[in-house]
């Protein structure tokens, strides 16, 4: 008996701009939406190829952003991490700023291989290393 990771829930004040942000980080499309909640996924497929694709092993999971009344007020204690794919550590870190993140101010250790960066609603995310050819080795 096993189960697997689906979704990742977000609370947040606007579930439509954060869907917009992390589907504009993430290459994800927004495949349901209503107005107190949007889920966000790497590709629209049928509901039954998707619980296919779950049952066969890990698939990608979809982002659920809920609209609640509070807002955040710590750090969060579970966090998504992403590493760029076809660019360097630096210029990913460019790109979400110009999507709206901004940098956590936090100390950063010396050879730190990742940014720790805040999204539209203050939600933490780290930056880790490039995987991009040439910027990725073992």
């Amino acid at each position: 008996m096993t189960s697997r990771l689906t979704e990742i829930a977000f609370d947040c004040a606007d579930p439509a701009a954060l869907a917009e942000f992390w589907c504009a980080a993430l290459g994800y499309v927004v495949v349901d939406a209503e107005e107190q909640v949007v889920e966000i996924a790497p590709s629209k497929i049928p509901d039954a190829e998707l619980v296919e694709a779950f049952r066969r092993g890990p698939a990608d999971p979809s982002l659920i952003f809920i609209q609640v009344p509070e807002g955040k007020t710590a750090k969060n204690r579970l966090h998504l991490d992403i590493s760029p794919v076809d660019c360097t550590h630096a210029e990913e870190v460019a790109r979400m700023e110009s999507l709206g993140a901004r940098r956590a101010d936090l100390p950063r250790a010396e050879n730190q291989s990742w940014t720790v960066m805040l999204d539209p609603e203050g939600n933490e995310f780290c930056v880790l290393r490039s995987l991009a050819p040439g910027e990725f080795h073992l």
